[in-house]
């Protein structure tokens, strides 16, 4: 008979317990939170942009320029309907088809490191070009393996990314339709000259339920809204019309057929509609839409100094005469922000695995606009361009100061 030692017994049944942990993982009886199975890192999407079959000069003639009439169906074919039922029946009618259902396949890792597709997430998009153009949601695409495009029609098929927008939550999609086949554009209006109360009407696919119309007001306009912990999008349109999961991406229409939005989000602490949507403004989009297609991204400018967004204990142990703004720590040696008289810190100070020079400007707005946060900063910049030059207002040794400050590029900048 061998005996086993009391280290020996305390091994083995370790061992023998993480084998049989090992296994119940493997096959799936648990699963482990935030696991690549929860959380997949791989990201194959294609992307594809420059196509040289566009002429970005000419590219928006179709939803920029469209005619659109909501009222030219035969009056007599809606004998029995109110002037608003008549309304909401001819612009669905004419444009439901220009609202894409999209899905997306992503990819999973098992235990035994196998790539494994699983359904993603779903959405809506609007077909703002003939070629196949189709304008959503960042959020209905992310991390997307697969994107296919679902028509009016039944038919289905499978797009590429041109590119994304994550900072208004904008993506651009593209298909190929085959010859013969006429696709429905929807136009595009503007969202500058908006009024609350006014009609609006959102088309999307709700919990699948495709080409669904809902009809409410423009609630409220200007609306700040943090998607991320860095982003805001800045006057955001909020409606009363129904807007639930499936929506996003869908257009915004106002009473003419044009689409002044794009449907992105709600409010709501239960999950469902209580009548609190939010779109992200058209020209916000017809903003960016033209650099996606062209660049695949949306280039920014960016103030090329390194800063920090200021925090009680940093300000308590500076003892900075303001307790918001941004500390410029360091800015690029002979770069633009030093060009243009930004100073930056001289004592270093350790914070956590961070160094922090004290004793530079702090920014307290830029454009007009206020940046007690980094996400300020990103939203004050969001329209600029690199080459733009911008108003920076600071305090400097206590003292306010305004400087002219060319932007950097961003990609360029927080690359470093």
């Amino acid at each position: 008979m061998k005996l086993y030692s009391r280290r020996q017994l305390v091994f083995s049944s370790v061992l023998s317990g993480l084998i049989i942990l090992l296994l119940v993982i493997g096959f799936g009886l648990i699963r482990i939170p935030g696991s690549a199975r929860d959380e997949p890192e791989v990201q194959l999407t294609e992307v594809r942009v420059n196509d040289p079959r566009i002429n970005i000069d000419t590219f928006f003639d179709e939803v920029y320029n469209s005619s659109f009439n909501p009222l030219q169906r035969n009056v007599n074919d809606l004998i029995g309907f109110t002037e608003e039922e008549r309304l909401n029946i001819t612009i669905y009618e004419r444009l439901n088809a220009g609202v894409v259902n999209i899905t997306t396949e992503t990819v999973a890792i098992n235990w035994f490191l196998e790539p494994v597709p699983q359904a993603g997430s779903s959405g809506s998009g609007t077909i703002i070009n003939t070629r196949g153009y189709v304008l959503t949601n960042n959020h209905v695409i992310a991390n997307a393996n697969r994107v296919f495009i679902n028509l009016a029609d039944g038919s289905q098929y499978e797009g590429t990314v041109v590119g994304t927008d994550p900072e208004n939550d904008i993506a651009v999609l593209r298909f190929d339709p085959p010859p013969g086949l006429e696709l429905t554009v929807i136009p595009f209006g503007s969202s500058d000259n908006l009024m609350v109360g006014q009609r609006v009407l959102a088309i999307g696919n709700p919990f699948a339920l495709e080409r669904t119309l809902t009809v409410g007001i423009v609630s409220g306009l200007g609306r700040p809204i943090q998607i991320s912990r860095n982003h805001i999008v800045r006057n955001m349109i909020q409606t009363d019309a129904s807007i639930n999961p499936g929506n996003s991406g869908g257009p915004l229409l106002n009473s003419q057929g044009q689409m002044i939005g794009i449907n992105t989000m709600i409010y709501s602490p239960s999950g469902g509609s209580v009548g609190i949507g939010f779109a992200v403004p058209i020209d916000t989009a017809k903003r960016v839409v033209a650099e996606i297609i062209e660049f695949g991204r949306v280039r920014r400018g960016w103030i090329d100094a390194t800063v920090v967004q200021l925090f009680p204990a940093l300000v308590r142990h500076a003892r900075l005469p303001v307790e918001t703004g941004l500390l410029v720590s360091q800015v690029r040696r002979g770069g633009l922000a030093e060009r243009a008289g930004l100073q930056q810190g001289i004592e270093p100070v350790q914070y956590g695995r961070s160094v922090i020079y004290l004793g530079g400007d702090i920014i307290t707005s830029v454009n007009g606009m206020v940046t007690n946060s980094l996400a300020d900063l990103y939203s004050a910049l969001e329209d600029n361009r690199p080459g733009d030059i911008v108003r920076v207002d600071l305090i400097r040794a206590g003292n306010p100061v305004s400087l002219t400050v060319t932007l950097a590029n961003r990609e360029e900048v927080l690359g470093r």
